[in-house]
């Protein structure tokens, strides 16, 4: 476990050397693709299966429970059963899904994470902990008021996670498809020509 630990504690230190960046950031991910943002924010376990297996080439041989990431990565029975191991994933264990697929596209183009969606990760993480900590004191105190506070809390901190990870998963969606060459970009035509017979 502690070999673990040290092994992804060296790429979140080789992930900061990066020089690339994402095509588009958190902040411009509903812009860059509103109906994918919109399906992924409705449909969020579905959209990060589809952007696994895209991920992965399609090609589900190459799968690994939380793309390698986690402790539990390699052991779940995914070379039997990797469809079933990629669903279970998605919806057991979504945030960690989703935030594979970015460590697994981070890694193959070394991306690195901008400023700007480091500090809108840091407060989706705060909101989280606040919900949490506010609730627990709720409960311990047993007043009402504080409780209607910790469940408002709780509720911003729901609406931006799920915000985030449909950004987050647009933000992979594009890097794809800027990766697969299905990237729709506007440009002016070519000068076009009559021609005279």
């Amino acid at each position: 476990m502690a070999g673990h630990s040290q092994t992804m504690i060296d790429k979140m230190q080789l992930r900061q050397g990066y020089r690339n960046v994402w095509h588009t950031d958190l902040t411009s991910a509903v812009a860059a693709d509103l109906p994918w943002c919109c399906l992924s924010l409705w449909c969020g376990p579905c959209v990060s299966y589809m952007l696994r297996r895209r991920a992965l080439y399609n090609d589900m041989s190459r799968y690994v429970c939380c793309a390698g990431y986690m402790p539990c990565s390699g052991k779940c029975g995914e070379s039997k059963c990797p469809e079933v191991c990629l669903a279970t994933e998605v919806f057991c264990c979504f945030g960690n899904s989703v935030a594979s697929t970015r460590f697994l596209l981070q890694d193959e183009f070394n991306i690195q994470t901008t400023q700007c969606d480091n500090c809108i990760i840091a407060f989706m993480f705060f909101l989280q902990q606040l919900a949490c900590i506010c609730s627990l004191v709720a409960c311990i105190v047993g007043n009402s008021e504080l409780s209607d506070v910790a469940h408002v809390i709780s509720c911003m901190s729901n609406l931006v996670y799920w915000t985030v990870c449909s950004c987050m998963q647009t933000q992979h969606k594009v890097e794809m498809d800027k990766r697969d060459g299905t990237f729709n970009t506007m440009s002016v035509p070519p000068m076009q020509e009559m021609s005279r017979w």
